[in-house]
């Protein structure tokens, strides 16, 4: 049941951060820490890593769901 938590907060937080660069949300990257990225890199730059860092993070809690799943059907007899 744990694992299954920890995989939905995995694809929770792919969905937000995917979201976020795709709309430009204003409150998404204007918090501390993202705000210094985007002042480094440049806002558009910035919205490409958390795109893609949503879209690593979204796929790998399906391949961790589909281990997790795999892993459990026990073997036939």
């Amino acid at each position: 049941m744990d694992k299954y938590i920890a995989i939905a907060i995995l694809a929770a937080s792919g969905i937000l951060a995917l979201l976020a660069s795709l709309f430009n949300w204003n409150w998404f990257f204007n918090t501390g820490n993202i705000r210094a990225w985007a002042g480094r890199l440049g806002r558009l730059r910035t919205r490409w890593i958390y795109g893609v860092l949503g879209a690593l993070l979204i796929l790998t809690a399906i391949m961790v769901l589909l281990t997790a799943t795999s892993l459990s059907v026990s073997p036939p007899r």
